[in-house]
């Protein structure tokens, strides 16, 4: 046998770099204010920062997300439903959009379920993985209803009240939960693979706290596995109230904006040329309509009940108003204008 001595010198050389190499877990979240995430489509009080906790009061359905995409990474969190005898549903999303899916406050991606107090044949309060509006996944096992959901294999969450450590392990497209210590839950072949990380409000308080991302080694997803990017779209309604719009008794508010009369909606705002986003759904029964936002006739032809998204860009009607048609039944959510550069 021969015996290869390695001089002193390049051990002193190469542990450094070896160490240096070495990824470290980052805060991602500071404890003070929601920098470096974006509320997207909820109220201004939905998403909070108290006691160093980001702290959801569930009002209405929608998401805070980073402001950056993640790939594959670590993330460990905390996370706490203050009722402790009620249901409380909230969840964190991997791999989402940048926008709510068309006709929904969430985004495409994959939810890892933030869930106490319910328990059915197909869903538990202990770590399901699953893929929402259009991703797709493969569960570790399979469900028993044939769902892309893998439901947990241990049961170890606390109820409402009590803290729970979820780790998040996400790598090439697989996600991996480990609850309080242990991995419950896995999925597989996850599309998109890259995105964003976002916070769900989904009708209770929740609390979040000592958010820590270690990322992960690239393994080149191709493009169609790498969510939206943000293109500067800012939401015109908060789901809650008119702020930001005249209001009048011909709309009423909620999740979802709905005409009930025959006046129009108007924002108080008087934007120049606009590239808008919205979500419509037609009165009952009607599949064919036309709306005239700034001057310019928007056909809309789908199916009853199916929500559809348009998308207006003009420079028409420069400094006035946004104004949403009456039509009678009509609802309408979503509302995104893009910034102006």
């Amino acid at each position: 046998m021969h015996r290869v001595l390695v001089p002193a010198l390049l051990l002193a050389v190469v542990i450094p770099l070896v160490a240096d190499d070495a990824r470290k877990a980052v805060t991602i979240f500071n404890g003070k204010d929601l920098a470096g995430w974006v509320n997207v489509n909820c109220a201004p009080n939905t998403f909070t920062v108290q006691d160093g906790e980001i702290v959801t009061d569930g009002k209405p359905t929608g998401f805070l997300r980073t402001d950056k995409h993640y790939e594959n990474f670590v993330l460990e969190m905390e996370w706490k439903h203050s009722n402790v005898k009620a249901v409380g549903n909230s969840g964190l999303f991997v791999w989402g959009d940048p926008l709510p899916a068309v006709g929904t406050g969430y985004t495409r991606g994959i939810e890892v379920q933030v869930l106490v107090n319910f328990e059915v044949d197909w869903a538990t309060s202990h770590g399901d993985l699953f893929s929402i509006w259009g991703a797709k996944c493969k569960p570790d096992r399979p469900h028993p209803k044939g769902y892309e959901r893998c439901l947990p294999s241990e049961r170890r969450c606390k109820g409402g009240g009590e803290w729970n450590h979820y780790k998040v392990t996400g790598n090439d497209g697989a996600i991996k939960l480990e609850v309080n210590g242990k991995e419950v839950s896995g999925l597989s072949q996850c599309s998109p693979r890259k995105g964003y990380l976002a916070l769900e409000s989904e009708g209770a308080e929740c609390r979040f706290r000592n958010l820590k991302l270690t990322e992960l080694p690239s393994t080149n997803p191709k493009p169609e596995e790498v969510a939206d990017l943000d293109r500067g779209f800012v939401s015109l309604y908060n789901g809650v109230n008119l702020d930001g719009w005249e209001a009048n008794d011909s709309w009423k508010a909620g999740e979802v904006l709905t005409c009930t009369g025959d006046k129009p909606l108007s924002t108080t705002a008087k934007p120049g040329a606009i590239d808008l986003l919205f979500d419509v759904l037609l009165p009952k029964e009607t599949t064919e309509a036309t709306l005239t936002v700034r001057g310019q006739d928007i056909p809309v032809t789908a199916k009853p009940g199916v929500w559809k998204r348009l998308h207006l860009v003009t420079d028409a009607g420069k400094g006035t108003p946004i104004v949403l048609p009456a039509l009678k039944g009509l609802q309408v959510r979503n509302v995104f204008l893009k910034k102006a550069k």
